[in-house]
């Protein structure tokens, strides 16, 4: 067994969990720490190959091929947002300067995140696996020349053993679990070629040289957290946007085909070729197994109008946590959406109360009652009784329904009574659609969408067991 203590010499730990801190929207920081940041920390203490000074480098490799640990640290800390400060910085001249008490230099916001403050200042990575002697003394010489790790207010002291921690000292362990709800960064193999290559060309090229050009070492994987029984996957949405300005909710198949498209670009762009589960061609598994591209409307209100002021991106169940990643990276770099009659900015959403129609909270309601938004396309030319809705519930990955109410006009407010149209595909046959209100017998949480045009946003849901209000 190989265990790794680290002690936060000043009881907090400041990191920047998504590369968001400098937005001033984080409200949570990154915790437990990343174990990538551990690997990063070891390998800046004493460099690689020819740089080593009280190591040979060897040990590094071994590291960076173990499987995620198991992380021993406080389920429940405080999360501190800091406030944005000010510093001055330095300008060339006199005429620039925008600061009266620093002539050529003008002040710089900085936005430092979010300090996580634990109950126990500890954190215990643990790897059950066998570690040879020399790779455990050359950790020790590597992890004594560590001073801190995220950010340097966090300095800590580091401990390298082959015991597990005493099981009083900590509570139940984060534990890597595919169906887990805690995404955590850690190391995987070819991890400290990369580095070697950026040490070597920013030596060379200094400031020429972007990180943007270099393979991600952002590598996520699914953790448990302490207290939580392991769940079922029901797919997650990744990425919350925002329109700038509203559109038409008859423009619903318009917008998010757009979206697809952005996004299937923007993929090939970042990462190359997308994956099946993206663009569905290729695709072996059922519809509940491709992402589904949401507009979000204003419904449910007294003033509703039914129109777009968001987008979501849902990925369904068994999506690795590194595509996760990406396709949020995606589709958060999308600006603008432009094409058939549409042109609006895209920005990520971050915090904001309103329009509430974007607001992931409106969506992600648990309810036993849910009602379209869009209409919901039949998946077959039948009869839509219980047993054929409890069929499209199965396919939606939702449970069997108690009772439903169908009707071919809008039944919540707001909700959009579209034309065969706008509903179905050109050059593809024409399915019946209908508008619904389902009934489980227990609590679901959203986003629900469902129907045979769900992965196109046709069918998605709201909770109907809110009273009527103001948007």
């Amino acid at each position: 067994m190989l265990a790794i203590e680290v002690e936060l010499l000043h009881g907090t730990f400041r990191g920047d969990p998504d590369g968001t801190a400098n937005t001033g929207g984080l409200t949570r920081g990154e915790w437990p720490p990343a174990p990538a940041r551990l690997f990063s920390a070891m390998v800046a203490a004493d460099g690689t190959g020819d740089r080593c000074r009280v190591t040979n480098g060897s040990e590094l490799e071994w590291f960076e091929r173990l499987p995620p640990p198991v992380i021993h640290a406080d389920a429940a800390p405080c999360h501190q947002p800091l406030r944005p400060r000010y510093v001055v910085r330095h300008e060339g001249s006199a005429a620039q300067s925008s600061h009266p008490q620093y002539l050529g230099r003008i002040p710089v916001e900085i936005r430092p995140g979010v300090r996580v403050a634990p109950r126990e200042p500890h954190v215990v990575y643990v790897w059950d696996v066998q570690a040879p002697r020399e790779v455990v003394d050359a950790l020790r010489r590597r992890a004594a020349r560590v001073g801190y790790l995220g950010a340097a207010d966090s300095p800590v002291r580091l401990r390298v053993g082959t015991s597990a921690p005493e099981p009083e000292a900590f509570e139940e362990p984060f534990v890597p679990d595919p169906a887990g709800t805690v995404a955590i960064c850690v190391s995987e193999l070819g991890d400290l070629q990369v580095l070697d290559t950026m040490y070597h060309a920013w030596t060379e090229h200094g400031a020429n040289v972007a990180r943007t050009q270099f393979g991600a070492l952002r590598h996520q994987v699914s953790y448990r957290a302490p207290g939580r029984a392991p769940r079922q996957d029901l797919g997650t949405v990744v990425a919350w946007l925002r329109l700038e300005d509203a559109v038409s909710g008859r423009r619903v198949s318009v917008v998010t085909d757009l979206f697809k498209k952005a996004v299937l670009s923007r993929f090939q762009d970042m990462h190359g070729e997308p994956p099946p589960v993206l663009h569905g061609h290729g695709f072996k598994g059922t519809g509940f197994d491709l992402a589904r591209f949401l507009a979000l409307p204003d419904v449910g209100f007294p003033r509703s109008r039914g129109r777009i002021h968001g987008l979501a991106l849902w990925l369904p169940p068994d999506s690795t946590p590194d595509l996760r990643s990406r396709v949020t990276a995606v589709a958060y770099s999308i600006r603008r959406l432009t094409g058939g009659g549409v042109d609006v900015a895209v920005s990520p959403w971050i915090d904001e109360v309103r329009p509430v129609a974007a607001n992931p909270s409106r969506w992600t309601r648990k309810s036993r009652c849910w009602v379209t938004a869009f209409p919901a396309l039949h998946e077959r030319r039948v009869e839509l009784d219980l047993h054929e809705l409890t069929r499209w519930c199965k396919h939606a990955g939702l449970p069997a329904p108690q009772a439903f109410r169908s009707a071919r006009c809008p039944l919540v407010r707001g909700a959009l009574d579209l034309a065969p149209v706008e509903v179905n595909r050109p050059g593809r046959p024409g399915l019946p659609y209908s508008h619904l209100k389902i009934w489980f017998d227990r609590p679901m949480m959203g986003p629900v969408v469902i129907g045979a045009g769900r992965q196109r946003g046709l069918g998605l849901c709201v909770d109907a067991d809110e009273r009527e209000g103001d948007v």
